[in-house]
């Protein structure tokens, strides 16, 4: 994926007149992060709002004694970072890459600038904001209520939660970065795959997973439970 697709196929672009379109293509930035790079570190200044060009991207904290936890996943076509943007807060969270990766960087100023002139542009951070919210409630839900194989599904339907609709149900993902997501052994997440895809919900390639039906794999619950 290209920049210029990114932002064609991002929900807030389309509202946005050509003024402030064109605004946006002459601000924004594109940088390349290499595997396991940082975007950014918690505490750092919140100066950018994040869109996921290609790669994948971790949401992750890390306690005092050394434990890391994986708050969100995001793929291609994701845009994050508002939270602390809003709140004029130093970031509260680490996002890291999975595999290299290219993000588009949207200067703080751009942003607030947007959310000045553009009604459109502030309804899509309410339904986002409203959408991180069910995603981190999920994310507790995942952790204390649900089996491997339900953890494992939920966190890939996550990720494709956030896809424009144009966008092919496919993914480029390896069972580790999966693994890392979920919390989980490589092998862990093979035999949870393999579940899945009996149940007719993906389709497993190598290096690829392709979602099937989205609405009952972001519903999973294994027959056991």
């Amino acid at each position: 994926m290209s920049l210029e697709v990114l932002l064609k196929n991002s929900p807030w672009m389309i509202g946005l007149n050509a003024a402030e379109q064109n605004k946006v293509r002459t601000d924004i930035q594109v940088k390349h992060i290499p595997v396991e790079g940082f975007v950014c570190r918690r505490g750092q200044a919140a100066d950018y709002w994040f869109g996921v060009i290609s790669g994948v991207v971790k949401i992750n904290n890390v306690a005092s004694n050394g434990k890391s936890t994986t708050l969100l996943g995001l793929a291609p076509g994701s845009w994050f970072g508002e939270g602390s943007l809003l709140k004029e807060e130093s970031r509260r969270y680490d996002a890291s890459t999975l595999r290299d990766s290219e993000l588009a960087l949207m200067p703080k100023s751009t942003f607030l600038w947007l959310m000045d002139h553009s009604i459109f542009f502030n309804r899509f951070l309410i339904s986002q904001l409203n959408k991180r919210l069910g995603q981190f409630i999920g994310a507790m839900e995942n952790e204390r209520l649900l089996d491997v194989d339900a953890r494992v599904a939920r966190s890939l339907a996550a990720l494709f939660d956030s896809w424009y609709p144009q966008q092919t149900m496919m993914l480029k993902i390896s069972q580790e970065e999966i693994g890392q997501l979920a919390g989980l052994s490589r092998q862990r997440v093979n035999s949870a795959l393999k579940v899945l895809e009996a149940c007719g919900l993906i389709r497993v390639n190598y290096g690829e997973i392709h979602v099937l039906d989205l609405d009952k794999l972001s519903t999973f619950y294994s027959a056991g439970e």
